[in-house]
């Protein structure tokens, strides 16, 4: 936004599972329907992963937001932040089973929304 290239910590591979906040929403609905059309027994509520299900790399959600923004392209430091893990992804399985959840809005278009609001024209 500032128009200085987004630093990218280690070596940009490690791996999220980026979903966008629609996504996430919209499972919410369809986990209350769920429970609306058939209440869980006491002590039977169910837990589920909502993801993408496709992680994608840090260094690629730099870049794409780098893109969207049409600024520099990510600097790959180097430097890592103490606890954090390489990989952190999820299985949207259940999700998709017992809810129907697919995600809807494609990386690249959520990547381009989340800039969009920041970006400014000249």
């Amino acid at each position: 936004m500032d128009g200085l290239a987004p630093l990218v910590f280690e070596d940009g591979a490690q791996r999220r599972d980026f979903v966008h906040v629609r996504d996430v929403a919209r499972a919410g609905v369809l986990a209350l329907e769920r429970a609306a059309a058939a209440p869980p027994e006491p002590g039977g509520l169910r837990a589920y992963n909502i993801a993408s299900g496709d992680p994608r790399s840090v260094g690629a959600m730099a870049g794409a937001l780098a893109d969207a923004f049409g600024g520099p392209r990510p600097r790959v430091t180097g430097d890592y932040r103490l606890g954090d893990v390489r990989h952190i992804v999820a299985r949207p399985d259940r999700a998709r089973r017992e809810l129907g959840f697919r995600p809807a809005v494609p990386f690249a278009e959520g990547m381009a929304e989340f800039a969009r609001p920041h970006v400014t024209s000249s």
